[in-house]
């Protein structure tokens, strides 16, 4: 497989972060989806994709349950 972006051979299966917004707050959901090596370009199957649209409608509907991790403070 090659890169639609930088056109590069090196696409491997990584676990990377997505944010979710909620509210004021951001979740992190880890998934594994190839990446390119060189550009950093993420290809989503079908399968990842419904996923995170799952996650999303539990954190709109407060079906999912939350644990607290840290906390950014900003200059108000």
């Amino acid at each position: 497989m090659k890169c639609i972006i930088c056109h590069g051979e090196e696409i491997e299966m990584k676990e990377v972060r997505e944010e979710l917004p909620h509210g004021e707050d951001i979740v992190y959901v880890s998934v594994k989806i190839p990446v390119c090596l060189n550009c950093g370009e993420r290809y989503y199957d079908r399968r990842t994709m419904l996923y995170l649209e799952e996650i999303a409608e539990k954190l709109s509907s407060g079906d999912l349950k939350l644990k607290e991790v840290g906390k950014l403070m900003v200059k108000a």
